[in-house]
């Protein structure tokens, strides 16, 4: 399934922007605020502390063109709390998604084939009561939507949740610790 948006030209993709920052409050506004400025939508995004001691990281999904995403990058780097910005395709990085189903009891008993997708598709059940059962699955996002699908169609789905993409870069280091031994060393000079 490719998650690029047809246009008539083919040029608008889906790109990952990792944002590094101080944890300071409202910076998350002022990321979001370069978005909306240029009328990008923000398909995933996700926060957290960052393996750099008091940094976190913002990994931001949107559609646009190589030229938009430059633009955005660009714009997000000059707040003054943002370390770094860079965007990727997916071809850059490794990425995983988590979801949680709710399906009812009643249709995982009653219907066989919902437990047979659970385990082809290789999520987990990790509570099951009288009423309803939760499932989780971790993967790519193909995968997630696959397993909702598939139980949709049984009816078995009562509520989905679908966190935002995490992601690693393929290469061996953070690009941030380089950026910041860098500026280290500039700033011992």
């Amino acid at each position: 399934m490719s998650q690029d948006k047809p246009t008539a030209d083919g040029s608008v993709k889906l790109y990952t922007i990792l944002v590094f920052s101080e944890n300071i409050a409202g910076i998350l506004n002022q990321v979001t605020a370069v978005f909306t400025r240029r009328q990008v939508n923000i398909e995933s995004l996700n926060v957290s502390a960052s393996s750099t001691p008091g940094v976190h990281k913002y990994t931001i999904t949107c559609y646009c063109t190589e030229e938009m995403v430059k633009m955005l990058k660009a714009q997000i780097e000059k707040r003054i709390d943002v370390l770094q910005a860079r965007y990727f395709t997916d071809d850059d990085i490794f990425i995983l998604e988590s979801s949680l189903l709710k399906i009812t009891t009643t249709a995982m008993l009653e219907n066989p084939d919902v437990c047979h997708i659970i385990r082809e598709h290789g999520a987990r059940i990790v509570e099951v009561n009288p009423t309803y059962s939760a499932v989780e699955k971790t993967g790519a996002t193909e995968d997630i939507l696959s397993l909702f699908n598939a139980l949709n169609e049984l009816g078995a789905v009562r509520q989905f949740a679908r966190s935002g993409r995490i992601c690693i870069t393929r290469g061996t280091r953070e690009h941030l610790d380089d950026y910041l031994a860098e500026r280290e060393k500039e700033r011992g000079e």
